[in-house]
């Protein structure tokens, strides 16, 4: 079969998540009100820490970023998702789909730097408690932020503009629900060799930095725990981390289940990949405000002030 130029594919099929014709009314349901859950919730989490003057912490600026980064990933994939599934023309255009494909990588990398830089920042609060406000002052803060977006930015933009430059064939059928990455370069007639070689080398070494980052704080903070051992010690350690170590092991569970123990069995992949575009974001606010005093009574505030004006 002869290659097609780039410039003579206009759209792809995405084939979506393999759902039965009769309970598709039921999944767009779901993953509608899944998505509803994930905005409003995010939202909620980023209105209380800028309504509550005590959320003003180094803690919650990143849970903030974490929480637009978590919706934003959501909405580059699940709207287009839910329409598909209530519409016979499941195409995407070429330019939504590179577009897609830009966003989804950058959000992705977005979640992986903060959640290191929030592990850094527990690693402050329980092994330098007195240096705590010293360290993390505001400049630093935003520096740690806005470096987070940068990275991801131009991350997303190395692996687009490697991406654009394919050739791809005649056949145009995505075998998921977005376009990923992986699926994409399957479709492509040129040589794909620098591709891969950007994906493990560049991809890796942005993933494996902040992974590692996150492992070497906890290893610290346990060490620091377990060397003058005390129940009261453990009780605040425990309070303080168990919500991003939470949200750390759900984010990549999910994560390895795609991208590692999947390789030949596409359903396994679309669930694991529905997890982290979907659930996780949406789990998120929960884990932080069920396991959060403070976000609780910020909360309990907000319906108070709201039942006030009522």
């Amino acid at each position: 079969m002869r290659p097609e130029n780039q410039s003579s594919v206009s759209e792809f099929l995405l084939l979506g998540l393999p759902i039965q014709p009769g309970q598709q009314g039921m999944f767009v349901t779901l993953f509608l009100g899944m998505y509803l859950t994930t905005v409003l919730g995010n939202l909620l989490i980023i209105l209380l820490i800028r309504l509550d003057s005590r959320l003003h912490t180094p803690m919650y600026f990143f849970l903030s970023h974490l929480a637009l980064s978590d919706m934003s990933l959501s909405s580059v994939t699940v709207p287009k998702m839910v329409m598909n599934m209530q519409s016979l023309h499941q195409y995407i255009s070429y330019v939504g789909c590179i577009s897609q494909l830009y966003f989804f990588i950058l959000f992705v990398g977005l979640d992986n730097f903060l959640l290191a830089v929030m592990a850094y920042d527990r690693y402050v609060a329980i092994c330098h408690p007195l240096h705590y406000t010293t360290i993390m002052q505001e400049g630093l803060c935003v520096l740690l932020v806005s470096g987070s977006w940068m990275v991801a930015c131009v991350h997303a933009l190395i692996h687009t503009l490697l991406l654009v430059r394919l050739s791809f064939c005649a056949d145009i059928t995505i075998t998921h629900y977005f376009c990923d990455i992986t699926a994409l370069l399957k479709l492509s007639c040129s040589d794909i060799s620098l591709n891969m070689l950007m994906i493990f080398l560049e991809g890796g070494f942005l993933y494996l930095l902040p992974l590692g980052t996150i492992l070497g704080s906890y290893i610290r903070i346990g060490t620091i725990i377990l060397r003058v051992p005390s129940t009261k010690r453990l009780v605040k350690a425990f309070s303080t981390c168990s919500s991003h170590l939470s949200v750390v092991s759900l984010y990549y569970g999910t994560l390895a289940g795609v991208y590692f123990f999947s390789s030949s069995w596409d359903s396994k992949e679309l669930i694991a990949s529905v997890m982290y575009t979907v659930v996780t974001p949406m789990l998120n606010p929960f884990i932080y405000s069920l396991r959060n005093r403070d976000i609780k009574q910020a909360l309990e505030m907000c319906v108070k002030w709201f039942n006030f004006f009522k």
